[in-house]
């Protein structure tokens, strides 16, 4: 029982480093195949629609609530690792390149919110502590192709994505190995195609539903035009040669360190509370991000990014958490399913919606649209706590 955990974050760690492997390499990709600067935004896209779909397919079909949670991330693991491999086939097209991403984001569903599912079967007490370990290892993988394409950029793009395939086989083998059905696991036995919905019937449900939703506006956002945010600032002052492969690593990696300090403040505080000020805080930053990017001074812009990057994700363990909580028993893994769904569906509006709005907007301006989602999260928390208070005061 004492291994589970660093067994499940370490195989979250090493599936998770698909997630963000082809944008830490589409500036070779598009090179390659004379692409434009769009292409990034495309790719981010596909795994995020590919995520999405997945997540649709498992939460309806309960899969992670009917069967074992830990066969389920194994398979999961092995099938996302192979479509990640096929985008180094030679003589690769941009169409192929975009359906292996979607198919490897497909098979993240399986990972991720599972993930979740089985820390949650395994851990009832300091639930949001086991989860900001768990979500700070989906940030370091994440960041971790961004890392690995620092330390490899004299060798060929593809050497990072037979690494990141590798890793993922082994997560998976970790977890099936290693980490049996938890002793609070409740399978569902029946298949119900509405019961997904079962957890949008529960008003705090709902709140919390909400607050990460307008958390996950922001989130992948930040994450996927971070590097652009440093090229442009290269291009602005070209006397800083920033390195962009590694502060994109060292900023979002920071974010690891942010879940795990959220996760053990979240036991004195309360996870809600934790939340809403981690989201208080991104707003700020969203509403604030031109003075920084128009800063002269690397340092002054490092401390910001750095700053953004830890909070921008301190509150995502403590809404899983929250949504692990109020979910109904029986369904929890489908739950935890479906809001990653949703959130995920939310990323990809938000990052075509930046995307579009780049060539009309100056970039150092357009991030602050990112704000829309923290203050829409905030008025779904803090309406359901005024709420809450008159309901108390009535009695």
């Amino acid at each position: 029982m004492r291994l589970v955990l660093p067994v499940i974050v370490i195989s979250q760690f090493f599936c998770t480093s698909l997630w963000f492997a082809g944008n830490a390499i589409a500036p070779d990709i598009a090179r390659d195949l004379h692409l434009d600067q769009h292409f990034l935004a495309h790719l981010t896209s596909a795994i995020q629609f590919g995520f999405i779909t997945g997540t649709l397919f498992f939460a309806v079909l309960s899969i992670s609530d009917r069967f074992s949670p830990s066969w389920v991330f194994f398979c999961s693991a092995i099938f996302a690792g192979l479509f990640n491999l096929g985008i180094s086939i030679t003589g690769i097209h941009t169409t192929e390149i975009l359906l292996f991403r979607f198919l490897t984001g497909f098979f993240l569903a399986g990972i991720y919110p599972v993930g979740m599912k089985i820390a949650s079967d395994h851990y009832k007490e300091g639930l949001g502590k086991s989860l900001g370990f768990l979500v700070g290892a989906l940030v370091l993988g994440t960041a971790f192709p961004h890392l690995l394409k620092n330390y490899t950029a004299g060798f060929p793009w593809k050497y990072s994505v037979y690494a990141t395939t590798t890793l993922s086989v082994l997560g998976g083998l970790f977890i099936l190995l290693f980490v049996p059905n938890g002793p609070y696991r409740k399978s569902a036995q029946k298949l119900n195609l509405t019961g997904f919905m079962n957890g949008f019937r529960l008003p705090e449900f709902r709140a919390v539903s909400f607050g990460y939703f307008g958390h996950m506006w922001e989130l992948y956002t930040f994450w996927a035009f971070l590097p652009l945010m440093l090229m442009n600032y290269n291009h602005r002052y070209p006397d800083t040669h920033l390195n962009v492969s590694l502060w994109s690593f060292l900023i979002i990696a920071s974010g690891g360190l942010a879940c795990v300090f959220s996760g053990i403040v979240s036991q004195y505080f309360g996870a809600k509370r934790v939340a809403t000020i981690a989201l208080m805080l991104s707003c700020l930053c969203c509403i604030t991000s031109p003075l920084f990017l128009l800063s002269g001074s690397t340092i002054v812009l490092l401390g910001f990014l750095i700053i953004w990057g830890l909070v921008v994700i301190a509150d995502s363990p403590l809404f899983s958490t929250l949504v692990a909580r109020n979910a109904p028993e029986e369904s929890r893994g489908t739950s935890l399913t479906i809001v990653n769904c949703i959130g995920f569906s939310i990323t990809i509006v938000s990052i075509q919606f930046i995307n579009a709005l780049s060539d009309s907007i100056p970039t150092h301006y357009v991030y602050t649209l990112l704000a829309i989602g923290p203050v829409f999260g905030l008025i779904a928390l803090l309406k359901k706590e005024k709420s809450t208070s008159l309901r108390a005061s009535r009695v």
